[in-house]
């Protein structure tokens, strides 16, 4: 007896992704699949998410399901995720910046970055994990982002093995685009140069109002010059914004101590990151952003920012 429902479209609906008329489902497992199948039942699968991405067509809500599995998706090139309405979800547990086992990792070996653009607009990304383990040489990445409006909840964007500056976990120039329940880099990877978890720059998107909801920017670095978040100096559209809703900023402490700083904000216009909500905390940084001239939050007393955590005086 299979352990996953017969109905696709029904099942696909039932996990908040869009399925219309023409819509199709593909399924890839990594570890049972074959691009030669036509991918379109859970006992014939794909392999390889570049062979599922190939047969959905744009606008028209495919899907494509990841199944988790112990051994990733180690494509043998960058994936580039570039049609409009078009979803991909993660078939399994959902640990949230945990290592998911629906993962998409490209192998050292490979020495490509990054592992995965997402260009395509209105996506819809679930309980993924993308990673790439491209050793020092030069800068790496994991995901760029140039989409509009897509949404992303519970992808764990696994931080580069490359130890050069300006390395990335997410490199974002897409506009309205929600992440929920993401997490951007790790802290079992130490971070040794001036690196970035979160990388926003103008790019070729508008890169307006980005939202952040219950998400974690995380780091274990011997170096004080990685950062969590840092916005690039190549934004000069005015009213561009980051909103932040309950998120954490952590830096496991190593060699250095703590980060300079978590957010490193290089945005020279006028422009707004809000702090929404009282559940946004930074750990093992020295300072919440730098400048603090456009970061706004809800009023509090205490230190110059007031969201600085302490250790806790029993």
């Amino acid at each position: 007896m299979s352990l996953y429902p017969r109905n696709l479209s029904e099942y696909v609906a039932s996990l908040g992704v869009p399925h219309g008329p023409d819509s199709r489902v593909y399924i890839v497992d990594p570890e049972n699949g074959d691009d030669d199948h036509f991918g379109e039942s859970w006992d014939k699968p794909l392999k390889t998410l570049i062979a599922a991405e190939d047969k959905c067509v744009a606008d028209q809500h495919d899907a494509v399901l990841f199944i988790a599995r112990a051994d990733a998706d180690n494509p043998a090139a960058a994936i580039a995720w570039d049609k409009d309405y078009t979803h991909l979800i993660g078939v399994g547990s959902p640990l949230p910046g945990l290592g998911n086992r629906s993962r998409v990792v490209l192998a050292a070996a490979t020495a490509l970055t990054p592992c995965i653009t997402f260009s395509g607009n209105g996506c819809i990304v679930k309980n993924m994990q993308f990673g790439n383990e491209k050793a020092a040489g030069a800068a790496a990445g994991v995901a760029i982002i140039t989409g509009q409006r897509c949404y992303f909840e519970n992808v764990f964007f696994m931080v580069p093995f490359a130890t050069d500056a300006a390395s990335y976990s997410v490199k974002l120039s897409g506009g309205e685009n929600t992440f929920k329940r993401c997490t951007f880099g790790q802290t079992t990877a130490l971070r040794t140069a001036a690196s970035y978890g979160l990388w926003v720059h103008k790019g070729a998107g508008d890169n307006q109002r980005n939202k952040f909801i219950d998400c974690e920017f995380l780091s274990w670095a011997s170096a004080a010059t990685h950062t969590l978040v840092y916005t690039d100096v190549d934004i000069d559209n005015e009213g561009f914004s980051l909103f932040f809703e309950n998120c954490l900023f952590d830096n496991l402490v190593s060699g250095a101590g703590t980060l300079t700083v978590a957010i490193d904000d290089n945005c020279a216009v006028y422009h707004q990151i809000l702090l929404r909500g009282q559940g946004n905390c930074f750990a093992g940084v020295a300072a919440v952003a730098a400048p603090l001239t456009y970061v706004l939050k809800a009023e509090q007393s205490g230190t110059a920012s007031g969201l600085l955590m302490a250790t806790v005086a029993e």
